[in-house]
């Protein structure tokens, strides 16, 4: 039996590769290549087998997002943030017997999940809603107005956060999860983007109704600090690291290259190969450790509320995005015009447009000012390995 992540790689490099260019230049939504991963039943691994799933570790889905950040950024990211929707469903609602159907049916159907968290009037803030949810009859209903909801219209299911109630502080927010039957989108914006731009990410009216079931109970508070932000982090960093290490490929392809070319000559730029390798490496270890933190404080009563394990997060999450830039940024100085213009195979054009999204995914300014707060009550680290 193939392996899930055997079947992502497949996936990346007979699919998502070859419709990579056309999905970036035609800002699509990449089909083939999602159409490929329902196919191989990659959309609900996440699901306890139980219910119809894997059962898969946040590790075996970071690694499917490594896979696919090498081939096609966008078809990766939008692995990445459907599974983060699941991850928070399989933690906080599988106990909820409308959402033990729902993931059976989310394993069965592989239905592709997205979010609207972002919100207009709330300045950027996923911790503060305008939308509420409104009851009657045991029924809600909410209207939210959203600046973005990527893949919106080839979703089968959004999360959704609200005020618990139309008098609830902004901060009072809960999770709501509605399937496509219930609810409609009117489309507000487009997404013609420097980069990430298969996402689709347009601005929509989300109008939803349903019954009170599909409410998650738990303070959208708790859901963020211990699975959506973290995983996340997580995930994100893998995919942007996929991205990076498909730049070190074409870049140490060009120098193989130049050096059948010209045997016994080495290029004026080939030392910043090696540098890039070096930041490579350093990106890839950040991401496992954290990832083995994670699956460390899973286990632990507090673990996942834990301050040093917020830094944990956030500093993956800044200096992933940073070093993904630096990497394929070296990478393209290695490979000079050949990976500068768009119609070559050492291109790094996209890679690099890709990568400069992920600042802006929740936007770096804002965790680091977070994290500086975390700091000063943060008790010193004792040593290495303690």
């Amino acid at each position: 039996m193939t392996s899930p992540l055997a079947a992502a790689r497949a996936v990346g490099v007979e699919i998502a590769a070859r419709h990579a260019d056309d999905v970036d230049a035609r800002a699509r939504f990449p089909l083939e290549a999602i159409t490929a991963l329902k196919d191989r039943r990659l959309l609900g691994i996440m699901v306890p087998e139980s219910d119809g799933g894997a059962g898969a570790s946040i590790a075996e889905v970071a690694s499917i997002c490594h896979a696919l950040g090498r081939s096609c950024a966008s078809t990766a990211m939008i692995y990445a943030m459907h599974q983060i929707q699941v991850a928070c469903i399989v933690r906080h609602a599988a106990k909820n017997p409308w959402y033990r159907t729902f993931m059976k049916r989310l394993a069965g159907e592989q239905l592709l999940l997205g979010s609207a968290t972002s919100e207009a009037g709330v300045g950027g803030d996923l911790r503060s809603s305008i939308c509420a949810i409104e009851v009657k009859d045991g029924r809600f209903s909410l209207t939210k107005q959203a600046p973005v909801i990527s893949y919106g219209a080839d979703c089968d299911g959004i999360l959704v956060t609200a005020r618990r109630t139309p008098q609830s502080p902004a901060s009072d927010q809960v999770i709501v999860v509605v399937p496509r039957e219930d609810y409609t989108l009117e489309q507000k914006s487009g997404w013609d983007a420097l980069g990430m731009r298969g996402t689709c990410s347009n601005g929509y009216r989300l109008d939803a109704t349903g019954g009170m079931e599909q409410v998650i109970p738990v303070p959208f508070a708790d859901v963020s600090a211990q699975t959506m932000l973290p995983v996340s982090h997580l995930v994100w960093s893998a995919l942007w690291l996929g991205i990076a290490t498909d730049a070190v490929a074409r870049a140490r392809a060009y120098v193989r290259s130049e050096a059948k070319r010209a045997p016994g000559s080495v290029s004026d730029s080939s030392w910043r190969l090696a540098e890039a390798a070096s930041l490579l490496q350093l990106m890839k270890s950040n991401v496992v450790a954290a990832l083995r933190q994670y699956e460390a404080a899973m286990s632990s009563e507090d673990g996942l509320t834990a301050l040093p394990f917020a830094v944990a997060m956030n500093n993956l999450k800044t200096g992933s995005s940073q070093l993904a830039v630096q990497i394929i940024h070296q990478a393209m100085l290695v490979c000079g015009l050949a990976g500068y213009r768009n119609d070559t195979t050492f291109s790094l054009g996209r890679h690099l447009r890709d990568a400069h999204s992920a600042a802006l995914m929740v936007n770096n300014d804002r965790i680091i000012a977070k994290t500086a707060q975390l700091l000063v009550a943060l008790r010193e680290d004792p040593g290495l390995l303690e």
